[in-house]
């Protein structure tokens, strides 16, 4: 089972009382996920723990967050194939997923890196025209396609890569 640490506010949205089992190891482990409202909507941030590797999904409605785990899974499948992963490392990462337990955060370099995404993506969304107008294809790649600190300033993407 692997790990989607949520945010106060999300498990707040999610109405799930978190686990507090421990993740089993795999290849790129767990996730934490972030609440963010853009216009007034409800959208969720996943970023991976070890690579950063992030993907933004807008526009929730309450039926979406009873599905959250396959929500998680059909995005996470959807960024994948985007970016150009190979049907055999895509299967290999979904694999990880089959079960996925919800858990609170707890790691404050990951949420502080979420925080420079959440601020990126409103930035992105305005330059857009507004969510309506936005192309998550190129939001989601430019996300991933930006040095990040936490890494040595690697890009998510080609550290994900390095490690499928």
């Amino acid at each position: 089972m692997q790990l989607i640490r949520c945010t106060q506010k999300l498990i707040k949205e999610l109405r799930i009382e978190p686990s507090e089992k421990e993740a089993q190891p795999g290849n790129i482990g767990g996730w934490h996920a972030n609440l963010l409202r853009i216009e007034r909507r409800k959208c969720i941030l996943f970023t991976n723990d070890r690579t950063l590797y992030s993907f933004f999904v807008p526009g929730l409605k309450k039926p979406e967050f009873e599905r959250f785990r396959e929500v998680f899974r059909h995005n996470l499948f959807k960024c994948l194939i985007n970016n150009g992963f190979s049907q055999n490392q895509i299967e290999r990462v979904l694999s990880e997923y089959q079960t996925i337990g919800i858990a609170k955060t707890n790691n404050r370099s990951v949420l502080g890196s979420m925080n420079d995404f959440a601020f990126q993506i409103k930035y992105r969304v305005a330059t857009f025209g507004g969510l309506e107008n936005t192309d998550l294809i190129i939001l989601n790649r430019e996300l991933n396609h930006t040095p990040i600190g936490a890494i040595k300033y690697m890009y998510s993407i080609e550290l994900l890569r390095s490690m499928l």
